[in-house]
């Protein structure tokens, strides 16, 4: 498989690590510095862009991928407001597109055991739910996409929370997510019952940024050669 990939930080240099260990080729890499070198001709040589950058160009990016026509696995964060924007127009380009806050094999896995204690806890009124979320100091964005996925499964089932929180609001019907930024920690994210008598807590620690490049690499492997939206579920065949 050919791989552009779009951005080449410390996660584009980890996917570019794993994918030539599988036997992938990496045909193109563009950063800030070769902006110029992002055109059709050169992603034509490519069946998959893996774009990982930030929140202010992520949506320019992925357009511009679907109108070249290539298929796109998406771990940039912070755009999701746009979400809508950018799954019409990749429906309008008949695109191929797989986005996730988190490739992570085993976040994945936490996403599904955090969805299945929500439904368990939705009868217990005596338990408050709270979040946290601890990430490097080069973290662009608070909360994480993790944790706003994280909170969002948790609001589906927690009749009790309308909202998710970044600060303490006072109010009882708010998820408070706290944000730390503590260097060299690559990501943990907690889920908290607590009541009265005890706590319920699921935890989920990365040790490095390998989990989430290797499963970048994964998503493109199954992209390859589909049309249409697929989730991280449809990877793991959850």
């Amino acid at each position: 498989m050919k791989i552009a990939l779009i951005g080449y930080g410390k996660m584009g240099k980890a996917i570019e690590t794993i994918a030539l260990g599988k036997g992938h080729e990496v045909v193109l890499r563009i950063d800030m510095d070769n902006q110029h070198e992002f055109t059709a001709d050169n992603l034509s040589r490519a069946d998959v862009a893996i774009e990982f950058t930030g929140p202010h160009s992520a949506v320019d990016n992925l357009k511009k991928l679907f109108d070249f026509g290539v298929a796109v696995v998406s771990g940039s964060t912070g755009w999701l407001e746009r979400w809508e924007e950018v799954k019409q127009y990749c429906e309008s380009k008949n695109g191929s597109f797989i986005y996730a806050s988190n490739f992570s094999i085993g976040v994945n896995l936490f996403f599904e055991l955090n969805t299945y204690l929500a439904r368990l806890m939705k009868d217990h009124p005596a338990y408050e739910v709270s979040m946290e979320e601890i990430h490097h100091t080069q973290k662009k964005d608070a909360p994480s996409g993790t944790a706003i996925t994280l909170a969002e499964q948790v609001l589906q089932h927690i009749q009790g929370k309308k909202q998710w929180a970044n600060e303490p609001t006072g109010k009882k019907e708010d998820l408070l997510i706290t944000s730390k930024r503590i260097d060299p920690a690559p990501g943990t994210h907690s889920i908290k019952y607590s009541s009265e008598v005890d706590d319920i807590e699921i935890i989920h620690t990365a040790h490095s940024r390998v989990g989430f490049a290797g499963g970048a690499v994964a998503a493109a492997e199954f992209l390859n050669g589909k049309k249409g939206i697929y989730t991280m579920k449809d990877v793991l065949g959850l």
